[in-house]
């Protein structure tokens, strides 16, 4: 004997039921949610609640009643997006600048413009503007030209350029600018920093072309052959960041989300099998140079005065047979020439000697030395060199003197 339940209804039958009225709820709670938030973003507005500004038609009504009673007409919004990125980018932008190199018809070419790079105007001082860019952007230039965010081109003098460190100043009429770049702090850029890279890739046709996206390294060092010889000739250090940088980027800026420029866009990687790594000049290391050429029209950096070579580029006998090194010297730094009347002349340095050590602290190569010379001491300052000289380890103190001594 069971009980009967005269309401009872088949299981299956009873699920459907169910699903079919859940889908309808859902459905109607879909419809109202959208209406409800459509109808409140006015509000929402007017608050300052939303991260954007909706902005109605000029000289309409966010909405107006139908005619004859009928429901409200929505009218079309505009959405104004403004960002960190933006932001930054409108306070730079104007100050970067197109840099067109032009040079004169010669025995093997036609002359006329040879390329397009990017400058960064930095500084407006009474009549006249200085632009800084990369020195492989004017190398060779017979004639200069700016070309500025509206297009206009306007005439450039070089007032120096540096190939060391890539980087050269010029000189244009102060009347067509309108704004200058501010210089930012490199030192204290972190990995994963967002940057903005702005310049001309490809050359003027994609003028002021802006690319994002982070500092990838701080403290990177790379070789630099600057007379093509196979031989690195100076270790630049650079940012690196994975903002696309393209042959026209050049001389451009590296910008933070402040819109200060904290690098110059000076190179990248150029291998099929390379992607997102480019470099740019830090600008704390940047800003002494470029006052330097602004001023001097060169960079005034302590002078040795010799001609050298690292020891692993001189075959193994010479090192015992000419230099006369102990055979537990393997690095170090040999005078193939010394300068008459140079501060390494008047200190007693000689023909043969093997600098092994600047202020104590160990010279390994060439780039050894010139890093230390030219980033840690100053024009007039004294430094202490350990050389050897007949297989006897010696000391001196040089007082180093301007470049052009």
């Amino acid at each position: 004997m069971g009980y009967y339940d005269d309401h009872y209804e088949p299981n299956g039958q009873t699920r459907r039921k169910r699903r079919s009225g859940s889908f309808v709820s859902a459905l109607v709670g879909a419809i109202l949610g959208g209406l409800l938030v459509l109808m409140s973003i006015p509000t929402l507005s007017r608050w300052d609640v939303l991260p954007y500004e909706v902005v109605p038609p000029q000289g309409g009504e966010e909405e107006r009643e139908g005619e004859n009673g009928a429901p409200p007409i929505q009218q079309s919004v505009s959405v104004d997006v403004t960002t960190a990125v933006t932001k930054a980018i409108d306070q730079a932008s104007d100050a970067v600048v197109g840099v067109v190199n032009i040079q004169a018809a010669g025995f093997w070419s036609q002359g006329g413009e040879a390329g397009v790079g990017s400058g960064v105007i930095y500084k407006k001082a009474g009549s006249r503007a200085f632009v800084v860019t990369n020195h492989h952007v004017v190398e060779n230039a017979s004639q200069l030209e700016v070309s500025l965010k509206d297009g206009t081109r306007v005439p450039a003098k070089l007032l120096g350029s540096d190939v060391l460190m890539d980087l050269a100043v010029l000189e244009i009429d102060a009347k067509h600018v309108k704004k200058v770049a501010q210089f930012g702090n490199s030192d204290t850029v972190k990995l994963g920093e967002p940057v903005i890279a702005i310049g001309n890739p490809l050359g003027l046709q994609f003028a002021g072309s802006v690319t994002q996206g982070i500092i990838s390294g701080t403290n990177r060092t790379v070789e630099v052959d600057l007379d093509q010889d196979g031989t690195p000739d100076w270790n630049a250090e650079v940012l690196q960041t994975d903002a696309a940088i393209n042959p026209g980027n050049s001389g451009g800026a590296l910008v933070n989300m402040k819109g200060q420029v904290i690098g110059i866009n000076s190179m990248k990687i150029a291998q099929e099998a390379v992607e997102g790594i480019g470099f740019s000049i830090p600008i704390n290391a940047a800003i002494p140079i470029i006052s330097d050429l602004e001023k001097y029209g060169q960079v005034r950096r302590p002078y040795m005065g010799v001609e050298l070579r690292s020891l692993s580029d001189i075959p193994s006998y010479h090192l015992k047979a000419t230099l006369h090194l102990p055979s537990n010297v393997t690095e170090g730094v040999a005078v193939i020439q010394v300068v008459p009347m140079s501060p390494a002349a008047q200190a007693g340095l000689q023909q043969f000697d093997v600098i092994v050590a600047l202020d104590g602290e160990k010279v390994r190569n060439v780039l050894d030395l010139r890093k230390y010379l030219y980033t840690k001491k100053s024009v007039g300052e004294q430094m202490e060199v350990t050389f050897y000289r007949d297989g006897k380890k010696r000391t001196i103190t040089m007082k180093l003197a301007p470049e052009s001594y």
